[in-house]
C-alpha cells in the first residue's frame, strides 16, 4: 500500500511560479515511475509528466519548457517545478505512482489556481 500527499497548490496570478510537492510514505527509490496529472473542471483527466526510476522525464507539450518534475529519493518525494503559469493550468493536479509489480496508486490532489 501506498500513500500519496500532494501539497503546494494555490492561487496565483499569470506568469507566477509554484512547485507542488507529492510525499510518498514508502521509498520511492525503486517505484518504476511517478507521475503527475491535472483535471480541471468539465474536462478530462491529463498527463503532465513523467520520471522514472532511471531519472528520465517526459512532459506533455501545453507544459513543456515551463514546467520540471524532480524527485528526491531520501525524502520519498517528487516534485513539479511550475513556471510561467497561465490560466489553462488551473485544475486539480495530482500524483501517481507506479511501481514494479503493483498497482498504480493516487495523491488526493491539490488545486492550482491561475487568473489572469
Amino acid at each position: 500500500q501506498v500513500q500519496l500527499v500532494e501539497s503546494g497548490g494555490g492561487s496565483v496570478q499569470a506568469g507566477e511560479s509554484l512547485r507542488l510537492s507529492c510525499a510518498a510514505s514508502i521509498s520511492i527509490f525503486s517505484i518504476r515511475q511517478m507521475r503527475w496529472y491535472r483535471q480541471a473542471p468539465g474536462k478530462r483527466r491529463e498527463w503532465v509528466a513523467t520520471i522514472t526510476d532511471g531519472g528520465i522525464t517526459n512532459y506533455a507539450d501545453s507544459v513543456k519548457g515551463r514546467f520540471t518534475i524532480s524527485r528526491d529519493n531520501a525524502k520519498n518525494t517528487v516534485y513539479l517545478q511550475m513556471n510561467s503559469l497561465k490560466p489553462e493550468d488551473t485544475a486539480t493536479y495530482s500524483c501517481l505512482a507506479a511501481p514494479y509489480r503493483d498497482r498504480d496508486y493516487w495523491g488526493q490532489g491539490t488545486q492550482v489556481t491561475v487568473s489572469s
